[in-house]
């Protein structure tokens, strides 16, 4: 396996939209309460307990808007959280989870075809690896395999 580096949401952007900044699509964050569900933060790469506030907002992980620059909801904890510090470990969340969606992305931001892939979370490691060896993939994405939204972002390590 290849050093690589799973990145959470940068914590500026996500104290941006804890105070109240506005979403990729121009409004306020929501904010509901936890069942105790699968409601991934996108920071600390932790679910929300249950009983703890969390926003949705819509998010473009991407520095700018173009074809290939995907909106999508995400959650954030309501409070702040520290964001994830083990970014050569597969964050935990994820192996609670059947599947994740993988797809690299050159350095123009855009989908490199081919790349991506549905697996199984045992498998994110060795796929991610994959994905990075193709000279065109410069980061690839974590999003859930059944609604695409974006998790975190997977980097070379360097």
């Amino acid at each position: 396996m290849s050093r690589k580096r799973y990145l959470a949401l940068e914590t500026e952007t996500a104290r941006h939209y804890q105070n109240g900044g506005l979403d990729a699509n121009g409004h306020k964050p929501e904010t509901r309460v936890s069942d105790g569900g699968s409601i991934p933060c996108r920071h600390c790469l932790q679910h929300v307990a249950k009983g703890e506030e969390f926003l949705v907002l819509a998010h473009r992980p991407f520095p700018a808007p173009q074809p290939y620059a995907e909106t999508g909801p995400i959650f954030l904890h309501a409070k702040e959280c520290a964001r994830y510090g083990r970014e050569q470990a597969v964050p935990e969340m994820f192996l609670g989870w059947e599947r994740i969606m993988l797809r690299g992305y050159d350095r123009d931001d855009r989908i490199v075809y081919g790349t991506g892939t549905v697996v199984g979370t045992d498998e994110i490691e060795t796929t991610a690896d994959r994905i990075l060896e193709n000279p065109d993939v410069v980061f690839v994405h974590a999003r859930s395999a059944s609604n695409n939204c974006f998790q975190c972002r997977i980097e070379p390590a360097e």
